[in-house]
Protein backbone atom coordinates (compact mmCIF):
# COMPACT_ATOMS: atom_id res chain seq x y z
CA UNK A 1 0.00 0.00 0.00
CA UNK A 2 1.02 3.62 -0.74
CA UNK A 3 2.37 5.10 2.31
CA UNK A 4 1.88 8.36 1.04
CA UNK A 5 -2.41 7.17 0.88
CA UNK A 6 -2.00 5.82 4.18
CA UNK A 7 -0.93 9.11 5.55
CA UNK A 8 -3.91 10.99 4.25
CA UNK A 9 -6.20 8.38 5.83
CA UNK A 10 -4.85 8.72 8.81
CA UNK A 11 -4.85 13.06 8.72
CA UNK A 12 -8.95 11.93 7.88
CA UNK A 13 -9.19 9.79 10.46
CA UNK A 14 -7.98 12.36 13.13
CA UNK A 15 -10.03 15.14 11.75
CA UNK A 16 -12.98 12.84 12.43
CA UNK A 17 -11.91 12.45 15.91
CA UNK A 18 -10.22 15.90 17.31
CA UNK A 19 -12.57 18.37 15.08
CA UNK A 20 -10.70 21.24 14.82
CA UNK A 21 -11.74 24.75 15.06
CA UNK A 22 -10.79 26.48 12.35
CA UNK A 23 -10.67 30.25 12.16
CA UNK A 24 -11.42 31.65 8.34
CA UNK A 25 -10.76 35.23 7.47
CA UNK A 26 -12.15 34.74 4.47
CA UNK A 27 -14.13 36.43 1.36
CA UNK A 28 -17.75 37.17 1.02
CA UNK A 29 -18.51 34.76 -1.84
CA UNK A 30 -17.19 31.52 -0.11
CA UNK A 31 -18.40 31.88 3.83
CA UNK A 32 -20.91 29.30 2.94
CA UNK A 33 -19.26 26.78 1.36
CA UNK A 34 -16.10 26.49 3.55
CA UNK A 35 -17.84 26.38 6.85
CA UNK A 36 -20.24 23.57 5.30
CA UNK A 37 -16.63 21.60 3.90
CA UNK A 38 -15.09 21.79 7.42
CA UNK A 39 -18.60 20.97 9.01
CA UNK A 40 -18.87 18.09 6.46
CA UNK A 41 -15.15 15.93 7.64
CA UNK A 42 -15.50 17.13 11.43
CA UNK A 43 -14.32 20.56 11.69
CA UNK A 44 -16.05 23.73 13.21
CA UNK A 45 -15.55 26.99 11.25
CA UNK A 46 -15.75 30.10 12.60
CA UNK A 47 -16.12 33.29 10.60
CA UNK A 48 -14.65 36.37 12.12
CA UNK A 49 -14.11 40.28 11.27
CA UNK A 50 -13.27 41.94 14.06
CA UNK A 51 -9.40 42.29 15.02
CA UNK A 52 -10.37 42.30 19.25
CA UNK A 53 -12.44 39.28 18.70
CA UNK A 54 -9.60 37.29 16.04
CA UNK A 55 -6.98 37.70 18.85
CA UNK A 56 -9.24 36.45 21.33
CA UNK A 57 -10.11 32.86 19.59
CA UNK A 58 -6.37 33.04 18.53
CA UNK A 59 -5.31 33.29 22.12
CA UNK A 60 -8.20 31.03 23.43
CA UNK A 61 -9.53 28.02 21.70
CA UNK A 62 -8.47 28.17 17.77
CA UNK A 63 -6.44 25.53 16.59
CA UNK A 64 -6.14 26.74 12.76
CA UNK A 65 -6.47 29.89 10.90
CA UNK A 66 -7.24 30.10 6.80
CA UNK A 67 -6.67 33.99 5.50
CA UNK A 68 -8.35 34.39 2.16
CA UNK A 69 -7.75 37.65 -0.10
CA UNK A 70 -10.47 36.90 -2.23
CA UNK A 71 -12.71 39.99 -1.71
CA UNK A 72 -9.83 42.15 -0.16
CA UNK A 73 -10.67 45.97 1.27
CA UNK A 74 -8.18 48.19 3.42
CA UNK A 75 -9.95 47.29 6.84
CA UNK A 76 -10.03 43.56 6.05
CA UNK A 77 -6.20 43.49 5.04
CA UNK A 78 -5.36 45.58 8.17
CA UNK A 79 -7.57 42.71 9.99
CA UNK A 80 -5.46 39.96 8.26
CA UNK A 81 -1.67 41.19 9.28
CA UNK A 82 -2.66 41.60 12.55
CA UNK A 83 -3.77 38.29 12.55
CA UNK A 84 -1.46 36.48 11.37
CA UNK A 85 0.65 38.28 14.24
CA UNK A 86 -1.41 37.18 17.01
CA UNK A 87 -1.82 33.70 15.07
CA UNK A 88 2.54 33.87 14.87
CA UNK A 89 2.54 35.08 19.07
CA UNK A 90 0.02 32.24 19.81
CA UNK A 91 1.34 29.32 17.75
CA UNK A 92 -1.31 29.07 15.68
CA UNK A 93 -0.60 27.77 12.00
CA UNK A 94 -2.34 29.01 9.33
CA UNK A 95 -2.89 28.81 5.61
CA UNK A 96 -2.94 31.68 2.98
CA UNK A 97 -4.52 31.52 -0.24
CA UNK A 98 -3.45 34.32 -2.47
CA UNK A 99 -6.27 34.96 -4.49
CA UNK A 100 -5.27 37.06 -7.84
CA UNK A 101 -2.13 37.94 -6.93
CA UNK A 102 -0.13 38.84 -9.60
CA UNK A 103 -2.93 40.13 -11.39
CA UNK A 104 -4.23 43.37 -8.63
CA UNK A 105 -1.27 45.33 -7.17
CA UNK A 106 -3.15 46.18 -4.11
CA UNK A 107 -3.77 42.67 -2.94
CA UNK A 108 -0.14 41.40 -4.22
CA UNK A 109 1.35 44.01 -2.05
CA UNK A 110 -0.44 43.00 1.09
CA UNK A 111 0.42 39.06 0.73
CA UNK A 112 3.81 40.02 0.77
CA UNK A 113 3.20 42.18 3.78
CA UNK A 114 1.36 38.86 5.25
CA UNK A 115 4.91 36.70 4.52
CA UNK A 116 6.59 38.62 6.94
CA UNK A 117 4.61 36.03 9.66
CA UNK A 118 4.79 33.11 7.41
CA UNK A 119 1.96 30.70 7.00
CA UNK A 120 2.73 27.04 7.37
CA UNK A 121 0.31 26.41 3.96
CA UNK A 122 -0.01 28.19 1.10
CA UNK A 123 -2.60 27.33 -1.32
CA UNK A 124 -2.55 28.70 -4.90
CA UNK A 125 -3.39 28.08 -9.04
CA UNK A 126 -0.15 28.18 -10.90
CA UNK A 127 -0.26 31.55 -11.55
CA UNK A 128 -1.11 32.86 -8.22
CA UNK A 129 2.27 30.88 -6.90
CA UNK A 130 4.30 31.98 -9.87
CA UNK A 131 3.53 35.73 -8.86
CA UNK A 132 3.76 35.39 -4.90
CA UNK A 133 6.97 33.86 -5.64
CA UNK A 134 7.77 36.83 -7.52
CA UNK A 135 8.46 35.59 -10.52
CA UNK A 136 8.10 37.01 -14.35
CA UNK A 137 5.03 36.24 -16.30
CA UNK A 138 2.67 34.28 -14.56
CA UNK A 139 -1.01 34.43 -16.38
CA UNK A 140 -4.25 34.88 -14.84
CA UNK A 141 -7.63 35.50 -15.82
CA UNK A 142 -9.47 37.16 -12.66
CA UNK A 143 -9.27 33.93 -10.18
CA UNK A 144 -8.38 31.27 -12.39
CA UNK A 145 -5.19 30.49 -13.40
CA UNK A 146 -3.49 30.66 -17.19
CA UNK A 147 -0.61 28.09 -16.14
CA UNK A 148 -0.64 24.62 -15.70
CA UNK A 149 -0.11 23.27 -12.46
CA UNK A 150 3.52 21.63 -13.75
CA UNK A 151 4.76 25.27 -14.94
CA UNK A 152 4.48 26.69 -11.17
CA UNK A 153 6.74 24.09 -9.82
CA UNK A 154 9.80 25.72 -9.45
CA UNK A 155 8.25 28.69 -8.56
CA UNK A 156 6.79 26.39 -5.62
CA UNK A 157 10.10 25.17 -4.40
CA UNK A 158 11.29 28.80 -4.33
CA UNK A 159 8.62 30.25 -2.43
CA UNK A 160 8.70 27.07 -0.05
CA UNK A 161 12.46 27.88 0.65
CA UNK A 162 11.74 31.88 0.91
CA UNK A 163 8.68 30.99 3.48
CA UNK A 164 9.18 27.58 5.42
CA UNK A 165 5.95 26.78 4.00
CA UNK A 166 4.37 23.71 2.11
CA UNK A 167 2.75 24.83 -0.79
CA UNK A 168 -0.15 23.35 -2.90
CA UNK A 169 -0.38 24.48 -6.46
CA UNK A 170 -3.99 22.65 -7.70
CA UNK A 171 -4.69 21.98 -11.07
CA UNK A 172 -5.61 19.14 -13.26
CA UNK A 173 -2.61 18.04 -11.49
CA UNK A 174 -1.74 19.12 -8.03
CA UNK A 175 1.97 19.56 -6.85
CA UNK A 176 2.72 19.78 -3.08
CA UNK A 177 6.37 20.76 -2.01
CA UNK A 178 8.34 21.51 0.83
CA UNK A 179 11.28 22.95 -1.30
CA UNK A 180 13.02 19.32 -1.07
CA UNK A 181 10.29 16.96 -1.49
CA UNK A 182 7.66 16.98 -3.92
CA UNK A 183 4.48 14.82 -4.49
CA UNK A 184 1.45 15.05 -7.21
CA UNK A 185 -1.98 14.10 -6.46
CA UNK A 186 -4.14 13.46 -9.83
CA UNK A 187 -7.68 12.98 -7.89
CA UNK A 188 -10.27 15.22 -9.26
CA UNK A 189 -12.47 16.16 -11.59
CA UNK A 190 -12.88 18.83 -13.88
CA UNK A 191 -16.55 20.46 -12.98
CA UNK A 192 -14.84 21.51 -9.69
CA UNK A 193 -13.51 24.33 -11.13
CA UNK A 194 -17.03 25.16 -12.68
CA UNK A 195 -18.62 25.42 -8.82
CA UNK A 196 -17.79 29.06 -7.30
CA UNK A 197 -16.02 28.81 -4.29
CA UNK A 198 -14.78 24.79 -4.25
CA UNK A 199 -10.95 26.36 -4.19
CA UNK A 200 -11.21 28.93 -2.16
CA UNK A 201 -13.01 26.46 0.72
CA UNK A 202 -10.06 24.13 -0.17
CA UNK A 203 -8.09 26.46 2.21
CA UNK A 204 -10.34 25.79 5.35
CA UNK A 205 -10.14 22.02 4.81
CA UNK A 206 -6.39 23.05 4.09
CA UNK A 207 -5.91 24.52 7.67
CA UNK A 208 -7.77 21.92 9.16
CA UNK A 209 -5.99 19.36 8.27
CA UNK A 210 -2.77 21.09 9.30
CA UNK A 211 -3.95 21.07 12.99
CA UNK A 212 -3.84 16.95 12.82
CA UNK A 213 -1.10 15.93 10.71
CA UNK A 214 2.20 15.64 11.68
CA UNK A 215 3.94 18.34 9.18
CA UNK A 216 2.20 21.26 6.63
CA UNK A 217 3.17 18.91 3.65
CA UNK A 218 1.37 15.63 5.03
CA UNK A 219 -1.28 18.21 5.54
CA UNK A 220 -1.50 19.33 2.04
CA UNK A 221 -1.04 15.80 0.67
CA UNK A 222 -4.36 15.01 2.18
CA UNK A 223 -6.29 17.95 1.45
CA UNK A 224 -5.50 17.36 -2.26
CA UNK A 225 -6.11 13.68 -1.96
CA UNK A 226 -9.38 13.80 0.55
CA UNK A 227 -11.14 16.83 -1.30
CA UNK A 228 -9.82 15.53 -4.92
CA UNK A 229 -11.56 12.18 -4.45
CA UNK A 230 -14.60 13.52 -2.68
CA UNK A 231 -14.68 15.06 -6.11
CA UNK A 232 -14.30 12.43 -7.86
CA UNK A 233 -16.92 10.27 -6.20
CA UNK A 234 -19.77 13.38 -6.61
CA UNK A 235 -18.89 14.18 -10.27
CA UNK A 236 -20.09 10.22 -11.01
CA UNK A 237 -23.17 10.71 -9.99
CA UNK A 238 -23.86 14.22 -10.29
CA UNK A 239 -21.85 15.39 -13.40
CA UNK A 240 -23.72 19.05 -13.78
CA UNK A 241 -22.90 21.89 -10.90
CA UNK A 242 -25.93 22.64 -9.27
CA UNK A 243 -26.55 19.10 -8.06
CA UNK A 244 -22.71 18.50 -8.18
CA UNK A 245 -22.14 21.06 -5.37
CA UNK A 246 -24.47 19.48 -2.82
CA UNK A 247 -22.71 16.04 -4.12
CA UNK A 248 -19.85 17.35 -3.15
CA UNK A 249 -20.57 17.73 0.76
CA UNK A 250 -22.23 14.52 1.06
CA UNK A 251 -19.20 12.81 -0.44
CA UNK A 252 -16.78 14.82 2.10
CA UNK A 253 -19.12 13.55 4.41
CA UNK A 254 -19.44 9.92 3.89
CA UNK A 255 -15.76 9.95 2.96
CA UNK A 256 -13.92 7.02 5.10
CA UNK A 257 -10.23 6.81 6.03
CA UNK A 258 -10.32 3.12 4.51
CA UNK A 259 -11.26 4.67 0.59
CA UNK A 260 -9.21 7.31 0.62
CA UNK A 261 -6.31 4.73 1.63
CA UNK A 262 -7.48 2.88 -1.01
CA UNK A 263 -8.13 5.07 -3.86
CA UNK A 264 -6.06 8.48 -3.47
CA UNK A 265 -3.73 8.94 -6.68
CA UNK A 266 -0.28 10.04 -4.35
CA UNK A 267 2.80 10.14 -5.59
CA UNK A 268 6.05 11.16 -5.06
CA UNK A 269 8.13 12.63 -7.82
CA UNK A 270 10.97 13.94 -6.16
Amino acid sequence: MNPLNQTAAEVLQRLCEQKPLILNLTNNVVQSITANMLLAVGGVPVMLTHSEEIRDLLHSCANGMLVNVGTLNEQQAATMKTAVQDAAKAGIPWVLDPVAVGLLKFRTQVCNELLNSPPAMIRGNASEIIALAGAQGALCRGVESSEDSAAALPAAKTLALKTGAAILVTGETDYITDGTHTITCTNGHEIMTRVTGVGCAMGGLCAACLTVANSALEAAVATAAILGLAGERAAAQHPHPGTFAAALLDELNALTPEKVESCSKLKIII
